[in-house]
């Protein structure tokens, strides 16, 4: 199991040049778990795909339907003491330590290409290549 942000998922799901990293670490653990905050965040995502006029809203559809399926009964909601205590401590929004946050209360990594959080919580965020190398 780890806690991926919702980069992660959108590459898994959106050709980008982290597509092929992302699609071996889903091979290697299919186990994603992330904060209900993902959902809006990928919504997101799709806006901006749907207003540059990238991809249909039909697709965007699909691909909503489809990273639900993939993240179904791996939602959690995050205590809003452990998020503001992150934020405390670091310059990351509130949204980027829901995920870490999560990561604390199931002792387990959080994957991310998220430059700040991968600088301001080493020992909690990996980058995809950093996991997949410790991994093989």
């Amino acid at each position: 199991m780890i806690v991926v942000d919702t980069n992660i998922i959108s590459y898994l799901l959106l050709p980008t040049p982290y597509s092929d990293s992302v699609d071996t670490l889903y091979k290697l653990d299919s186990h994603w778990v992330a904060p209900v905050l993902w959902k809006s965040e990928f919504r997101n995502v799709l806006a901006l795909y749907l207003r540059k006029e990238i991809i249909t809203l039909e697709k965007a559809l699909q691909l909503q339907e489809k990273a639900e399926s993939i993240m179904i009964h791996n939602e959690y909601d995050i205590s809003s003491s452990q998020v503001l205590t992150l934020v405390d401590k670091s310059s990351c929004s509130a949204y980027d330590c829901e995920f870490v946050a999560l990561a604390h209360h199931l002792n387990t990594p959080l994957i991310t290409q998220d430059k700040k959080l991968l600088r301001e919580f080493p020992s909690t965020a990996a980058s995809v290549a950093n996991f997949l190398s410790e991994k093989s």
